[in-house]
């Protein structure tokens, strides 16, 4: 029997509605994602810093790790992984697939690690997400303290007529201090010998003992033995003064021209993690380190702050990668 137009009605409408709960269930999935995406993290993130108890970016990561979990309303867990530079933890950083996995990092892990050894399991500038740039300080270099010379521009006078009479200490071959170091004598005409210690400590007690001449330190480390009379603090390596360590010139203003470098630590992901967890944990780290308390806990470290977003890290990495390797290249630096 052929449909009358009252028949045909109610069939239309049928369809629209069919049509419409359709199109609803075709969202439906995405709202689900939205929410599932809005659970992250599901349970507690782990933190691994590549250096033992107590080091710097071990106190880095433990004085943000508190207000990271209350921010996340999930515990945070420092993990100390030390070995090779902190490119053990690096590398377990960038292999993580369980979304929950971040990193403590310093320069090294996130530019050179790759370009200083060919042979480095993991790649920073591919296989590392950059979340935040936390602090930033600059290097101090540091004499022995009765070294000669009554200002920082009379000592470089007398280092530069040393020659190779003089000794420089670093914590070891491709670190930032050793980098550093050769690119100051590529600005100024120094030639000190390298001479490399298993660690800072080592390094101070080896100028302390009249072995080395000097040595790039980081602030906290060299302004202790500055204040106890054991060290001379000559110049900063920081294109102005820093307000970390304020009474210590520049060496730029000593006539190192064009010299402009600093240590940093950062917090990155595996390149995997979501785009959105990176976004809102930089959002969270840029809030966190700014918050007072934070902020003096960082400078009592001897770091001024930052929190930057990922795009701000990823810059600076560019940037540091590009300088260290041209250092790395003209003094043909390679790993024993």
């Amino acid at each position: 029997m052929p449909l009358t137009t009252f028949d045909r009605v109610p069939r239309r409408r049928w369809l629209a509605a069919t049509t419409t709960l359709l199109a609803a269930l075709a969202v439906t999935p995405a709202w689900a994602q939205a929410g599932k995406e809005a659970e992250w993290p599901a349970r507690p993130l782990r933190m691994l810093v590549g250096f033992p108890a107590g080091s710097s970016p071990d106190l880095m990561a433990r004085t943000i790790a508190e207000p990271l979990s209350q921010a996340l309303g999930k515990a945070v867990v420092v993990e100390n992984r030390p070995g090779a530079g902190g490119n053990i933890a690096a590398d377990m950083v960038a292999r993580a697939t369980d979304n929950h996995t971040i990193g403590l990092m310093i320069n090294g892990n996130m530019t050179i690690a790759k370009i200083l050894n060919p042979a480095a399991p993991y790649d920073p500038l591919t296989d590392l997400a950059p979340v935040s740039l936390l602090a930033v300080a600059p290097l101090v270099l540091a004499a022995p303290a009765g070294a000669p010379g009554a200002t920082a521009a009379d000592f470089l006078a007398e280092a530069r007529r040393a020659g190779d009479r003089w000794n420089y200490g670093t914590p070891g071959i491709g670190t930032v201090a050793h980098l550093g170091m050769e690119l100051i004598k590529s600005l100024t005409g120094l030639a000190p010998v390298h001479v490399p210690y298993p660690g800072n400590p080592q390094v101070i007690t080896g100028m302390i003992g009249g072995d080395v001449q000097m040595a790039l330190l980081p602030p906290g480390l060299a302004m202790a033995q500055v204040n106890g009379g054991k060290l001379r603090a000559i110049g900063v390596t920081s294109a102005g003064r820093s307000s970390v360590v304020p009474a210590v010139p520049s060496l730029s203003e000593a006539g190192v021209k064009g010299l402009q470098l600093e240590i940093w630590n950062a917090v990155a992901a595996p390149n995997s993690l979501p785009k959105a967890h990176v976004n809102r944990l930089a959002t969270l780290l840029a809030d966190i380190v700014r918050q007072p308390e934070v902020r003096q806990k960082i400078l009592a470290q001897g770091w001024q702050v930052a929190g930057t977003s990922p795009e701000g890290l990823a810059n600076r990495v560019k940037t540091d990668t590009a300088a260290m390797a041209e250092v790395i290249r003209k003094n043909d630096i390679r790993p024993r």
